[in-house]
């Protein structure tokens, strides 16, 4: 899918020689240039519409967006740049997970997720809670959401939490270190009734952020994060016993 400047719009057009591993559905920028290119690309990454080893290449995005190379090649830069994408034989693809790695991602965010939980339900205001009840309300609706929905709507959750804290360092911290585990082949919200139960979680945590319970906020956050990073390495197990 490549998009038009019809009318200011972007609206796609149909593209029939598209390289699969560029390819995405939802995107729907109000301008092509990097900013918007790396935009979109990087929430694709981030909602697993590209697993790890998709690649990404220059020629096949000019011809996706209707742009010449050089937005094309500022974009992967800083996707590269973040760690989303790397140098590859040939160009650049999707990073696959280092279990290692994951781990210690895992054990940081459980660290600044509690103290982000802590920090929001002693600084919230009355417009983070409208957000995160408003949050909550859109998810609890959505009936049998995809697996790219539910990474989406959470990382959109965790954010308004993140910026419920009021604290620009650490909300930045966070940012940087969910884009180095989420773009993996499944995501751990697909796990049994996992879905179900960090609504639930989500449900609680702002209850402690509206009842300005600072230590509850932490546990549940805390709690919640050592659940998720118990599900990321059983997939990692599953998935070395399946590779061999």
């Amino acid at each position: 899918m490549r998009y038009s400047r019809r009318n200011c719009s972007l609206a796609p057009v149909a593209n029939d020689d598209e390289d699969s591993a560029v390819s995405g559905e939802n995107a729907s920028p109000e301008r092509v240039d990097g900013e918007t290119i790396f935009a979109v690309l990087r929430r694709e990454i981030l909602t697993g519409v590209h697993p790890p080893g998709a690649a990404f290449r220059e020629v096949s995005l000019s011809e996706r967006f209707g742009v010449s190379r050089t937005p094309v090649r500022e974009a992967l830069g800083r996707l590269q740049h973040e760690r989303l994408l790397e140098r590859a034989t040939r160009g650049l693809q999707v990073p696959h997970l280092d279990p290692q790695e994951v781990i210690q991602i895992y054990d940081l965010r459980i660290m600044l997720e509690e103290e982000a939980a802590g920090q929001a339900a002693q600084n919230r205001r009355s417009a983070d809670l409208m957000r995160l009840e408003a949050l909550m309300e859109r998810d609890r609706a959505l009936v049998d959401p995809d697996n790219q929905a539910q990474i989406s709507t959470n990382l959109e959750f965790h954010a308004a939490f993140w910026a419920a804290a009021h604290n620009r360092v650490l909300e930045d911290l966070l940012g940087r270190l969910s884009t180095h585990s989420v773009h993996a082949p499944h995501s751990t919200l697909s796990v049994g009734h996992r879905w179900d139960d960090a609504l639930d979680e989500h449900g609680a945590l702002v209850d402690a952020i509206r009842n300005r319970d600072v230590q509850a906020a932490r546990d549940i956050a805390r709690r919640h994060m050592e659940t998720a990073r118990t599900l990321r390495l059983q997939l990692l197990r599953d998935a070395a016993v399946s590779a061999v």
